[in-house]
């Protein structure tokens, strides 16, 4: 029989779509910031000396090189103001994207295209507290105040007064970079809220739970302790009706275990997909980079069994790891129930520690009839967990 397809998880999905948001904004911003200089340059080279054109090329060159540094440096960093060093970095290429501008408005002979291009580069900067919203309106003042004055003092006769779409084009570069790292702002934190929102059901969940077990075994205990005090009184002067006691107490305990049981097997019961996709969700906010593929009958897998070594895995992963990527997979395979974690590694260590993790993984699935393998495969180490069947999820 045939094994069905992996599908992407629904938290995978998304995830996917979060990064496929933030390449089409890099994609769009960086063909804007190229489109503009290109035109521009093509003017330099068709109108310029060829020192003009050494130095436009140069500029030309160094603006882009900015501008693809500054939007690598606006996707790692952090919301919070927390890392300060993150925030020191961010300053080289803006430095480098201010001299490349001047020295490609110098080759061009324009003061519009210099503010414009400084413009980009500062607005193409995660400012804190509503700063960029005010700096994009300041800069959107100067450079229209430069092509104004470029037009009408420092050169009327030159190619700025003789056209529009081209000044115009320029001058809405540094607001239109700003409007689209907003709107991948907005996306970025609407997937900040999802997580947390995970997160904080998981502690609902376990706070739920911790209700339940204090209610359950807040009244049993008392009505043991009730019991055992009645029959700790009868001892004395009916012997038997004080042995009914202790047996009424040993049936409220049989009672209360089998009603902490059911409880813990409630919460155990998270359907493995789901726990597939919360490990995900883990790792990635972690900063791994995560592949999950997921069974499209997975919610048919003994969740009992998988459940906890997807938790071990993915812990240890986190421990141990130190690595960038990590994949988890679970698929049918000739009658069992196949799980592999794998990820990258640094150094000669074990994602695992030293062992007590890859005992307890065998501890779980040995009694079912399932085997775990461990290997290491250069710097990435996998793990492949399989269970018959025939378990019972």
């Amino acid at each position: 029989m045939s094994a069905p397809a992996p599908v992407r998880s629904p938290a995978a999905t998304y995830a996917r779509d979060v990064r496929v948001t933030w390449w089409y904004t890099a994609a769009s911003v960086m063909f804007l910031h190229v489109f503009a200089v290109f035109l521009w340059a093509f003017v330099v080279v068709m109108r310029g000396t060829p020192l003009d054109v050494v130095l436009a090329l140069v500029g030309a060159a160094g603006s882009v090189a900015s501008g693809v540094l500054l939007l690598i440096h606006y996707r790692r960093e952090p919301f919070d103001d927390a890392d300060d060093s993150a925030r020191r970095l961010v300053w080289t290429p803006v430095l480098l994207g201010i001299a490349s501008a001047v020295l490609f408005g110098v080759g061009a002979g324009s003061l519009l295209v210099a503010a414009a291009l400084v413009a980009q580069a500062l607005c193409t900067v995660r400012w804190r507290g509503g700063i960029r919203g005010r700096l994009v309106a300041l800069m959107l003042v100067v450079v229209v105040a430069s092509w104004v004055i470029e037009a009408t003092r420092l050169n009327p006769d030159g190619y700025v007064s003789l056209t529009f779409a081209l000044p115009l084009f320029v001058t809405m570069l540094a607001p239109l970079t700003a409007t689209s790292l907003w709107w991948w702002d907005i996306v970025r934190e609407l997937d900040r809220a999802r997580r947390a929102e995970g997160r904080l059901a998981a502690a609902q969940e376990r706070l739920r739970l911790a209700g339940d077990l204090h209610d359950l075994q807040g009244h049993h205990l008392q009505v043991i302790a009730l019991q055992l005090e009645l029959a700790e009184k009868m001892m004395g002067r009916d012997p038997d009706a004080a042995a009914e006691q202790v047996r009424a107490a040993r049936v409220s305990v049989d009672e209360a275990r089998r009603g902490t049981r059911d409880l813990a097997s409630r919460f155990r019961g998270v359907p493995l997909p789901d726990e597939l996709a919360n490990a995900a969700d883990l790792l990635r906010a972690a900063g791994l980079t995560v592949d999950l593929l997921v069974d499209t009958e997975a919610g048919r897998a003994p969740a009992d069994v998988l459940g906890p070594v997807v938790r071990e895995t993915t812990t240890n992963v986190l421990k141990h790891g130190g690595g960038v990527s990590a994949s988890l997979s679970l698929s049918r395979h000739e009658g069992s129930w196949v799980l592999v974690v794998e990820n990258d590694s640094r150094g000669t260590a074990s994602p695992v520690g030293d062992g007590a993790g890859l005992s307890g993984i065998v501890e779980r699935v040995g009694p079912v009839g399932g085997t775990m393998d461990a290997t290491r495969l250069g710097d990435r180490f996998r793990i492949t967990v399989r269970v018959p069947e025939e378990v019972t999820a």
